[in-house]
């Protein structure tokens, strides 16, 4: 059997959204544009859709909009947004550890005459929460922080951080990318004073090719697909009607888990850790504290990650070593948290989900184990 442990990178469909999904292709198959009974029912599996993810991250169902994923999201509100309410106000604080999709938005920006002021990260890879809040001023149209970073595990103040913010300039608009965060850590977006989230399904057990916005009543976000006006206009183009039921049955299978989840999660990544602290090659990157246990870094002295991983593919374990969405090059997180690039070079990130088993966390202790013994002697 197989070790999947790259869920942050991808998961595996659970059978809830297989089946929601199959379903629509073979029976639901209409366009929920349509005026007859076999598009109402389309746009009603769409509607239930919404109130899942409504239900999920604690809002009105009208405040969701559906995506093809999470990179869209990020672009759509954060360049929606800004443009929007950036006519005098030219100023974005953003944390520097951020996904891609949220750091190429920001250069954008920047191109198109936004200041960008990063936040970098402590050394245990959190923000810290004061240093943001100092950084925002009258002038300041948008705040974007993660909720959880998608390389380290490491959870963000984003609701300090957020509270302080709203308490002091009102206007600013705040915006999270919740996607490693979402199913794993209870959302309440009134409590988390975020006026902008982005969710994805493909990392909650849902298909590749969907996800959603969450945007506060009364916030304008200008679109950026323009067409016959789906989604109330924000997102045009035929809902996927498989991927968006699909995405709210994954959603609903699983919203009542998260305390067993987490807590199995935990319970697999400290067992990793303790058989990784037994290792004087191991060097743990994720923090101990103020940590998703979905999510463990961690570098293995003088073996270069891409060599590391083909060894352990080898033994049919996967991982990653780092964000699945940015191909090559050193790791920015990494780097931001100031760890030098040799050992940001060999760094692995081992990703748990739902599915994840103690079985695999010890076919990796003892794969590592194996590998380094291989390959530190070439």
């Amino acid at each position: 059997m197989p070790a999947y442990l790259d869920n942050a990178a991808t998961t595996k469909p659970c059978e809830e959204a297989v089946a929601a999904a199959l379903a629509a292709m073979t029976d639901n198959y209409g366009n929920p544009s349509s005026l007859h009974r076999v598009g109402l029912n389309a746009e009603l599996a769409v509607t239930e859709a919404r109130k899942s993810i409504a239900a999920a991250l604690v809002c009105l169902p009208e405040c969701i909009t559906f995506t093809s994923g999470a990179t869209e999201s990020n672009n759509t509100l954060i360049i929606g947004a800004a443009e929007h309410y950036g006519k005098r106000k030219k100023k974005i604080v953003v944390s520097a550890i951020e996904h891609p999709s949220v750091e190429e938005s920001m250069k954008y920006l920047e191109k198109n005459g936004f200041e960008v002021v990063r936040i970098k990260p402590q050394k245990t890879g959190e923000i810290d929460a004061d240093e943001f809040i100092a950084a925002v001023d009258y002038n300041t149209v948008l705040a974007s922080c993660m909720l959880v970073n998608n390389e380290t595990g490491a959870i963000m103040p984003v609701k300090k951080i957020f509270t302080q913010i709203k308490r002091s300039y009102p206007d600013c608009i705040t915006h999270c990318d919740a996607v490693q965060g979402f199913l794993k850590i209870p959302i309440k977006t009134a409590d988390l004073n975020a006026d902008l989230i982005t969710v994805s399904g493909h990392k909650v057990h849902a298909p590749k090719g969907v996800g959603a916005m969450y945007i506060k009543k009364g916030i304008r976000v200008n679109p950026r697909m323009l067409g016959g006006g789906q989604e109330k206009g924000m997102r045009s183009g035929t809902e996927s009607v498989p991927l968006i039921s699909a995405f709210g049955a994954a959603v609903r299978a699983q919203l009542q888990t998260i305390p067993t989840a987490w807590s199995n999660a935990e319970e697999l990544n400290n067992r990793l850790r303790k058989k990784l602290a037994a290792l004087d090659y191991i060097t743990i990157n994720s923090n101990a504290e103020d940590q998703c246990p979905f999510i463990l870094n961690f570098s293995v002295k003088g073996i270069r990650s891409e060599i590391m991983l083909h060894f352990l593919e080898s033994k049919n374990i996967y991982v990653s070593s780092g964000s699945a969405c940015s191909k090559g090059g050193h790791s920015s997180v990494l780097t931001a948290m100031g760890i030098p690039d040799k050992v940001a070079d060999s760094a692995i990130r081992v990703s748990f989900s739902r599915m994840s088993s103690c079985g695999e966390v010890e076919a990796l202790a003892t794969a590592l184990q194996e590998g380094y013994m291989s390959l530190a002697k070439r």
